[in-house]
């Protein structure tokens, strides 16, 4: 329904991601196509590897933790706890492994929500709890530069990807700036990730497609359209992280969309990026 928040885990050469409205965790080995599911009985926003075995995931407005061979999950903590009607939306782990995870009014229908509830916050390992930025609308992508000292950050309604000062040992953010703008009537910046030149890859929600920013220069370097309007996220992944996993969603197309995309809510495949032109797009199921 509204496939989200992809993750390769290379140990295990799968790929992780969520269906938020769906309620459930996703695992997938491309190797043997085989799918491995794990319900968690309200949204599910995110889910990231925990060192120390399993899963952490955002699951309603709790940061959980997931025992994959049992499917059994604990609550660690909550956020929000003034805010009954937000959930946990994207979240991501630092260079240090502290998660960082963002909060969002539920949703009246899909991308229409009460705005200004959400809140960016750190979780530390000893589940400590700092927030960072508040009044956001849609909390959603999330990453780091290359050498760690800034984060990139989207909160989609306000159509822009900004980027922060990033202290890795503190986790505090400053110097707030914009990095790239869409116009509006373009879609909504979703969900990213940061390739190994530093270049920022974004999926835009209602755009079909994703794009990819040089976060210095601010000028989009290239774009590549999906059969699917409603693209939600990306991450690299692959034995040598060169395939771009896009996830995607079905939930608020109506029947005549829906006719004119069948694939919607799957998940696709870009590979062939490291050579320019030569990109081609596969459904991944």
């Amino acid at each position: 329904m509204i496939g989200e928040g992809p993750l390769w885990e290379d140990s295990q050469q799968t790929l992780m991601f969520v269906d938020i409205a769906g309620q459930k965790i996703h695992r997938w080995n491309p190797s043997t196509n085989q799918s491995e599911a794990v319900e968690t009985e309200d949204s599910v926003g995110f889910v990231v590897p925990r060192r120390s075995g399993g899963y952490v995931a955002g699951v309603g407005r709790s940061i959980v933790a997931v025992d994959w061979s049992t499917q059994m999950m604990t609550s660690l903590v909550e956020v929000d706890e003034d805010k009954p009607n937000n959930r946990l939306n994207d979240g991501k782990v630092d260079p240090r492994g502290r998660l960082l995870a963002g909060t969002m009014a539920r949703e009246e229908r899909p991308a229409e929500i009460q705005r200004q509830q959400g809140s960016l916050f750190s979780v530390t390992s000893d589940l400590s709890v700092t927030k960072h930025l508040t009044q956001l609308d849609i909390s959603n992508g999330m990453d780091w530069s290359l050498d760690q000292k800034t984060f990139f950050y989207i909160d989609s309604l306000s159509l822009t990807v900004v980027a922060f000062d990033y202290d890795t040992d503190s986790g505090r953010l400053g110097n707030r700036r914009v990095v790239y703008h869409l116009a509006e009537g373009e879609g909504l910046p979703d969900g990213m990730t940061l390739d190994a030149d530093g270049c920022l890859w974004v999926a835009i929600y209602n755009g079909g497609r994703v794009i990819k920013i040089d976060p210095e220069t601010g000028v989009c370097l290239q774009s590549i359209s999906l059969p699917v309007t409603k693209t939600t996220s990306c991450c690299f992944g692959g034995p040598d992280f060169c395939d771009l996993y896009v996830t995607s969603a079905s939930l608020g197309l109506d029947q005549s969309e829906s006719c004119k995309q069948p694939l919607a809510g799957g998940v696709f495949r870009i590979s062939g990026l490291g050579v320019r032109g030569c990109a081609s797009l596969s459904f991944s199921g």
